[in-house]
């Protein structure tokens, strides 16, 4: 069976052994990682089956790297649209039903046109049905209440929010480095 290399790609983790992030997970090209290699700013913790040859040399490649200096987390993530839903767990916080990303919008609490500004505390995760039917209007004036009050996350809420995202794919020495939220096969 051949393997495409474009489907080794390199979990990345941080000196300390974590990885740099849960959703998205921190993964590099099989490129980046043969790259960061020979640069010596990583360590190889594990490898493919799979080897590169250039006319001089052959390689296993990384299927885990660690970087060897710790890169600090940012205290504050970005306000992006991806972190809200993150944030807030894919989930309408009005309805409470989960959704694809692609079908989300957010929504403000004070809207706009009423002063509201676009910032952590006043932007909830909604789907396009509830946040045509809360329209213009203020919480208390639409009866709709955010299930959770928004509030500017920490890298580490966003952090532990990816664990209940693990990837469709997964490979078999990533897993001790991996902590989803799922239950764990009993030996």
């Amino acid at each position: 069976m051949t393997v495409s290399l474009d489907n080794c790609p390199a979990l990345v983790l941080n000196a300390d052994f974590r990885p740099l992030s849960y959703f998205p997970l921190s993964l590099w090209s099989w490129q980046d990682a043969v790259k960061a290699v020979f640069l010596e700013r990583v360590n190889i913790i594990d490898h493919y089956a799979i080897c590169v040859r250039s006319p001089s040399l052959e390689m296993q490649l990384p299927s885990v790297v660690s970087l060897k200096e710790y890169v600090p987390a940012a205290r504050n993530p970005a306000f992006t649209r991806f972190n809200v839903f993150l944030r807030d767990r894919f989930t309408c916080q009005y309805c409470g039903e989960p959704y694809p990303s692609h079908d989300l919008t957010f929504d403000h609490l004070v809207p706009r046109s009423r002063g509201g500004r676009t910032i952590w505390t006043n932007v909830v995760t909604a789907c396009g049905t509830c946040n045509l039917w809360k329209g213009n209007r203020l919480p208390r004036e639409s009866g709709m209440y955010p299930r959770h009050r928004p509030v500017q996350p920490t890298t580490y809420m966003l952090q532990e929010n990816g664990r209940a995202f693990p990837p469709n794919y997964l490979h078999e020495s990533w897993r001790d480095y991996l902590y989803w939220d799922t239950e764990l096969d009993p030996f």
